[in-house]
């Protein structure tokens, strides 16, 4: 297990969300936000799009907090220039389960953090890959050595959490990897129909969760947008047996999960960036924070 506590930090960073990123999140809502992290699984991507040093137009309205790579598996976060200085207590942890179980090409990375008084925890994670028999098991017992071996490193504060569900509110997203279990032949035909509800029906991450075996507790929204995944390399065709890289199921390998009270989910939907072989996947939430009023607790104190 690895912690990185500094080098990652951005507590002043003018540089800007790269118009790349920004193009896909035309949601009116996502203009109000008053943070917004982004994450990719695949490749060095992140590197090379997620900042704009180029545009001097302007003070930014959105400052870069923290940003962490291990491998293929990139998240930065990002909050409105407003807000940073409510942000507090930063940690990181990284988890390696692939090759040998500790590799860094399967895992995640985590980000504790605390907005005003309330502690967040952000995960983004790599699971294992494959559509055959028992795959979907691998997937599980990824999400649990994530669970179980993700520390953050203890603060002189009393309370802060040092394990993801010690927070009060999570997100958790990324290339969870979850199949369709369904021939590739009658996945295409319910896509070409839209037929959602009957694709999702046998999604696996769906039974899983119904059935309690992971992420217990945890909320996703309706999914009512094509598999993310697999597509040919700028192309809105999904591979087939023609494909160099092989034929693959489509399925909803990119997933966006919430965990904790006071989180509303407003809006899920894909992007239709071709960069890979994989579309993106947006969330945006309300959250409740706790605001702790000091001069009114001053006040208080002092009668």
């Amino acid at each position: 297990m690895e912690h990185e506590l500094l080098s990652e930090f951005d507590n002043d960073s003018d540089e800007e969300l790269h118009p790349l990123i920004e193009q896909d999140h035309n949601c009116q809502l996502q203009d109000k936000a008053d943070g917004k992290f982004e994450s990719f699984t695949e490749g060095d991507l992140a590197c090379d799009v997620i900042t704009d040093k180029s545009s001097k137009r302007k003070r930014p309205e959105y400052v870069r907090i923290i940003s962490k790579q291990m491998v293929g598996i990139f998240l930065s976060i990002w909050v409105r220039r407003s807000l940073r200085k409510h942000i507090q207590n930063l940690r990181v942890s990284t988890v390696g389960v692939g090759a040998m179980g500790y590799m860094g090409n399967k895992g995640s990375i985590s980000v504790s953090m605390s907005i005003h008084q309330t502690p967040f925890c952000f995960v983004c994670c790599h699971l294992a890959a494959g559509e055959k028999n028992g795959d979907d098991l691998k997937r599980n017992s990824n999400v649990e050595e994530i669970l179980r071996r993700t520390v953050f490193n203890p603060l002189h504060i009393v309370g802060t959490p040092t394990k993801i569900h010690d927070h009060e509110r999570i997100i958790w997203l990324g290339d969870l990897n979850y199949r369709i279990n369904l021939s590739y032949e009658r996945t295409l035909e319910l896509i070409s129909k839209q037929d959602w509800d009957g694709l999702f029906e046998r999604d696996q991450l769906k039974r899983e969760l119904g059935q309690g075996c992971t992420f217990d507790g945890w909320f996703e929204g309706i999914i009512s947008f094509p598999p993310t995944y697999k597509y040919e390399f700028d192309s809105e065709n999904y591979v087939s047996d023609e494909s160099k890289s092989g034929r693959r199921t489509p399925a909803w390998c990119d997933r966006i999960l919430s965990y904790g009270k006071g989180i509303k989910l407003l809006s899920y939907k894909r992007g239709e960036l071709t960069l890979s072989d994989h579309r993106p996947v947006t969330a945006v939430y309300m959250v409740e924070v706790e605001v702790l009023h000091r001069r009114k607790l001053q006040r208080a104190l002092s009668l």
